[in-house]
């Protein structure tokens, strides 16, 4: 079956389903925040609508066919307009699996190769950390769009080389970061920006999980290839894969980067060969004094993931779409009145108590940020938005700060870990 072929076939039966399911869970994020016109990678999604003309294909090619790639093949064979055209993946496994989920697509070992597809519009990046700087700046010059997954690049040199190559580009760029498409996380932001909270005084991020972050693998050849993950020549473990989406965030909802960090990581349970921390906690300190704290470990997972925007009205977690008052709503008078005239029969004077009362929790419920949860995270919504990106021939403002914020702090506190000191933001960066 060729391309074409493939893509019609999209738009029968269930294609008709999953375009309407779309659109209806576009129109209703769509509504969910005042803020959307005032976000500039919205602006796709509002200005350029999806017909079923083969005109309005965008022809993707995804570089990297593991877990993360297959979770947006699902996503791409979903959103209205998209072809997955091409696969590449040097492990021949998650190539042919990829390949038996996309018929039609055509399979690459080298991404390069595959960049010089004749038709090819844009490639989703989604390989191994060390390799992001690499593949985004051979895209960029093959004349492709690039989604990339986050975290941006391995070094903070690679940062700027991907924002310098992009600077007066007429190519989309955009990265990984879902929440930036989330109804909840937009509904967040916009209560914070109408003063819901107070001022943002603090911001607190964790993501604990319990297990060893380890794929099993066919032979002990493929150990690093296999599980990229756990070895420093490849990646910075739990900062680029799990801080990053907390740190675009915390910048986002500040509006701006941190001046310096300072934090420490280990290895304290799993030490099983692997060379990347498997706890780490880093405080990171803003110019107004305002202190985002960070911390993430793979040995307990009782409390999951979560960011709280804390402010002297409130504290948001916007992982769970919650709102938890600081200073809750005075009871209705008469409710006032009756609880007055039964703590003044039945309540009693201590002699000789505690002088002070602990500080716990007073609102333990809150409220829902929106009324009804959404199935997406905000993955399938950015990938529309990409597309439309690349069928207007706009880059979306905004993503490359966004991207570049992110990766150099998290960069910023695993050196900070790594050479046990503070470590500013680099002046000389520029987004």
């Amino acid at each position: 079956m060729d391309c074409d072929s493939s893509f019609s076939s999209s738009l029968d039966g269930s294609g008709h389903a999953h375009r309407r399911e779309f659109l209806k869970r576009l129109a209703i994020v769509a509504g969910s925040s005042t803020l959307l016109a005032e976000l500039p990678w919205w602006s796709p999604l509002r200005a350029a609508p999806v017909g079923d003309s083969p005109a309005d294909r965008v022809r993707i090619g995804i570089i990297g066919v593991g877990t993360r790639g297959n979770l947006h093949i699902s996503h791409l064979l979903r959103t209205p307009g998209v072809e997955i055209a091409a696969l590449c993946d040097d492990y021949e496994p998650h190539l042919q699996a990829g390949l038996a989920r996309v018929k039609g697509a055509k399979g690459f070992a080298d991404y390069r190769q595959m960049l010089d597809m004749p038709g090819l519009d844009g490639v989703l990046i989604a390989s191994p950390l060390y390799l992001h700087a690499r593949m985004c700046l051979d895209a960029f010059s093959a004349g492709k769009h690039v989604f990339c997954e986050k975290s941006l690049a391995y070094t903070i040199e690679e940062c700027q080389a991907i924002a310098n190559a992009h600077r007066g580009s007429k190519k989309v760029f955009q990265i990984g970061h879902q929440r930036m498409f989330s109804p909840v996380f937009l509904r967040a932001l916009e209560l914070v920006r109408n003063g819901e909270i107070g001022q943002i005084t603090q911001i607190r991020a964790y993501w604990h999980r319990n297990g060893n972050w380890r794929n099993a693998v066919p032979d002990p050849s493929l150990e690093h290839r296999l599980n990229w993950r756990l070895y420093r020549a490849y990646s910075c473990g739990l900062m680029t894969e799990l801080a990053s989406h907390h740190m675009q965030v915390a910048n986002w909802f500040l509006g701006t980067h941190p001046v310096s960090c300072a934090g420490y990581g280990s290895i304290n349970y799993w030490k099983d060969g692997r060379e990347v921390y498997d706890n780490v906690n880093v405080v990171y300190r803003y110019a107004d004094n305002t202190h985002v704290v960070y911390d993430s470990l793979i040995s307990n997972r009782f409390y999951g993931l979560e960011i709280q925007i804390m402010g002297p009205k409130g504290t948001i977690e916007a992982e769970a779409g919650r709102l938890y008052a600081e200073n809750p709503p005075p009871a209705p008078g008469i409710v006032q009145l009756i609880n007055g005239i039964e703590h003044g029969f039945f309540d009693t004077v201590p002699i000789g108590g505690p002088s002070w009362v602990p500080d716990l929790k007073q609102d333990t419920k809150g409220h829902y940020l929106v009324h009804d949860k959404p199935t997406d995270d905000g993955t399938a919504i950015s990938l529309a938005a990409f597309a439309n990106a690349i069928r207007l021939g706009e880059p979306i403002p905004g993503m490359m700060e966004q991207a570049c914020r992110a990766g150099v702090c998290v960069l910023m506190g695993q050196a900070s870990m790594e050479q046990q000191k503070e470590i500013a933001w680099p002046e000389e960066f520029k987004e």
